[in-house]
């Protein structure tokens, strides 16, 4: 199996890149839903946060306030950091197990949709393609403008949080222009998809377990046998 990253800055329009690849049967696992679903109330991360910034980031039904928690991490570095601290290693656990069951399933290729890929750093030695989703400054900004209850301001502190769309493009595989229609975002993630399905990578990374994994064993068995370390109770 060989895993395809999606990523980009916030409302350039990963999740139409990543749908196509759903409908077309392709396994996805988002970082942002495990992000939410690890804040949950109850869950260690909810009660973590819960000690870390107060009562003030929860509602009434002592759901995360996602508003007033970001407002106070995108003005104030330390505490997105803090927050980052909190969050990061469990989603980056979540993944990797959600990773291994779908490895485990037999599956070709899977796609991690992952907005700070590059901004972390902690996934990039297992990814085999990245694909970048761009689109101009004016039209990202627009977008989530639409799409959340921000000032302009708020708005740009979350953009500037992130790397610059033009280095994350810099450093991928495939960038998709999502400055066009849906149609023409779709038609370039069809590409892509048309492409992996073609790609027999995921036979070569299965050969190379299998033949790490003999080779591993062969070594144990020879310098066990070479060294007389099988107990006497083990031969036949």
């Amino acid at each position: 199996m060989f895993i395809v990253a999606v990523t980009g800055g916030i409302a350039t329009g990963k999740s139409t890149v990543t749908k196509v690849f759903e409908r077309n049967g392709i396994p996805v696992i988002d970082a942002d839903r495990i992000a939410r679903e690890i804040v949950e109330p109850g869950q260690p991360c909810w009660q973590k946060i819960r000690a870390a910034f107060g009562d003030e980031v929860l509602l009434p039904s002592k759901e995360l306030d996602r508003a007033a928690l970001g407002r106070m991490i995108f003005e104030n570095k330390e505490l997105r950091g803090k927050l980052n601290q909190i969050t990061h290693p469990v989603i980056h656990r979540t993944i990797f197990w959600r990773v291994f069951k779908l490895f485990m399933s037999g599956h070709a290729w899977i796609v991690l949709d992952l907005p700070l890929l590059f901004e972390t750093g902690i996934l990039m030695d297992f990814i085999h393609k990245i694909v970048t989703v761009s689109c101009d400054s004016d039209k990202q900004l627009q977008r989530l403008l639409a799409r959340n209850e921000l000032s302009e301001t708020e708005a740009l502190n979350r953009i500037e949080s992130q790397m610059p769309l033009e280095k994350k493009c810099e450093k991928s595989h495939f960038v998709v222009d999502n400055n066009g229609s849906v149609d023409a975002t779709e038609e370039a993630a069809m590409r892509i998809y048309t492409m992996m399905q073609e790609s027999k990578q995921h036979w070569y990374n299965r050969f190379s377990l299998i033949g790490a994994i003999l080779i591993i064993c062969f070594t144990i068995i020879f310098l066990s046998t070479t060294f007389d370390l099988w107990p006497n109770a083990w031969r036949l």
